[in-house]
């Protein structure tokens, strides 16, 4: 069967490429703003990509459009698939019918850590010898890919509640009736598709209807918006996790440098293990995955021993360069909250270090102005930013940042935003790069200038 998918290059609708490729479809796509790293993910799968949504791309007839919700009503490729009653599907959809019916789910859904925590719950699982398919959006190191079938009975998805697609705009994560849920942290986010968090706690309510009664919710107790999603009903065991003791999983740092963790159950079992990661909020991450591996049957130590063998995810604070000393970070993180727990994580692990930051504000909620109030103080740890401005900012973002003073360097250009970095970045500095978008290159570029410049 040939399948064409529409909005390719997302980190979704990627994954659900490499799988349907992996089940000897063949598979073609469209997208717009091509790059790194799912483009080179699709290339080495021998996937064609047609850049941009004309009709064109029909010529070859696929048998299925399976549809992206970057697209909508009024691209010429969307109607021309209507004009034409071409068979089609949403992505989630197809990826409930064709690959998750009869596999235990592990949903991993949440405001933030949620690409972090699927990928440590499928490398657990991998360590155990359990072979699990995934889709992740993102890259774990461990894999290498985003996505794939797995030979065993468990599949990890990481569950976003972003609409589905244009002719379905319930969240994607209820297609997926997981039995193993994690429910990381709740917060207001997607401004451009929910009113506020009661428009979100409604969607993750639909979500906890599908959880069957032998399943397994784990919840982090420390959320008071999951305690509200709770009230609103649940039908299924949940089990708590929290760093403060408060949850039935604890975890805590053995050494100062965060390099050791202690996880245990509400068993009073524990188990230790060095690890390559950092961090409360992936301590958080970790511990929630070693929760939910236990549901696949994998005992506490061999979860915590499989934690120091876990890389990290690509565009999750991916240590992408080193010139002299300066390291260069590529971070995903586009929500205050994240851009907060990232710059304070790195302050902690190298304390005599400056930490300067460069944000590209790309989603849509940040470019609505849903979280202006909160940008000035995620990121007043830092010791220099330097914020790319889009035309398409409003003033009131400017005034926002006006709270960072003299640490603030603004700039509309990519190429003088990395030229004004060059001239200021010192010996020891950690520079991270925040978008969940390309940031113009902006990251590649520094890293070549001070190759030149500084020695490599």
């Amino acid at each position: 069967m040939h399948i064409h998918i529409l909005g390719i290059c997302g980190t979704f609708m990627g994954g659900v490429a490499a799988l349907a490729k992996a089940a000897g479809h063949e598979v073609s796509g469209c997208d717009a703003g091509i790059y790194p790293p799912m483009s080179t993910q699709l290339k080495n799968l021998g996937i064609e990509i047609h850049e941009g949504f004309d009709a064109q791309q029909f010529d070859a007839a696929p048998d299925c459009v399976v549809v992206g919700n970057v697209v909508s009503r009024g691209f010429d490729v969307v109607e021309t698939m209507l004009d034409r009653d071409m068979s089609y599907q949403s992505g989630p959809q197809w990826l409930a019918e064709h690959v998750l019916r009869g596999k235990h789910v592990l949903a991993v859904a949440g405001t933030h850590g949620k690409t972090t925590t699927a990928s440590m719950l499928a490398w657990i699982l991998e360590d155990a010898g359990l072979e699990p398919g995934f889709l992740i959006g993102g890259i774990p190191a461990n894999f290498g890919v985003s996505a794939r079938f797995g030979g065993g009975d468990c599949f990890v998805v990481e569950a976003d509640e972003y609409d589905t697609a244009f002719f379905d705009k319930r969240a994607k994560f209820v297609h997926y009736r997981p039995r193993t849920l994690v429910l990381n942290n709740l917060e207001f986010d997607h401004a451009d598709i929910y009113k506020d968090l009661d428009a979100i706690l409604w969607q993750f309510h639909q979500l906890l209807r599908t959880v069957p009664q032998r399943g397994r919710i784990i919840a982090n107790a420390a959320d008071d918006n999951l305690r509200r999603l709770f009230d609103m009903g649940c039908w299924t065991p949940v089990e708590t996790f929290a760093l403060d003791g408060s949850g039935d999983w604890q975890a805590e740092f053995s050494d100062a440098a965060e390099r050791r963790i202690r996880v245990g159950d509400a068993a009073a079992q524990a188990a230790e293990s060095r690890w390559q990661m950092g961090g409360a909020h992936n301590l958080e991450n970790a511990l929630a995955a070693i929760a939910a591996a236990r549901t696949a049957g994998v005992p506490l130590e061999n979860a915590v021993a499989a934690m120091s063998r876990f890389e990290g995810v690509k565009r999750r604070m991916e240590r992408t360069a080193t010139v002299g000393d300066i390291a260069i970070y590529d971070d995903f993180a586009h929500h205050p909250t994240a851009i907060r727990r990232t710059i304070s994580a790195l302050k902690r692990r190298y304390p005599g270090n400056r930490i300067v930051v460069a944000v590209e504000p790309r989603s849509n909620t940040m470019k609505l102005g849903a979280h202006n109030e909160e940008m000035a103080t995620s990121l007043e740890q830092a010791d220099l930013v330097w914020m790319y401005r889009p035309a398409d900012m409003s003033g009131d973002f400017d005034v926002s940042l006006q709270p960072l003073g003299n640490k603030l360097r603004s700039f509309g250009d990519y190429d003088e935003l990395v030229n004004d970095m060059s001239t200021r970045v010192l010996s020891g500095d950690q520079v991270i790069f925040m978008s969940n978008g390309g940031f113009g290159g902006a990251r590649q570029t520094l890293t070549a200038v001070l190759q030149r410049t500084r020695g490599s």
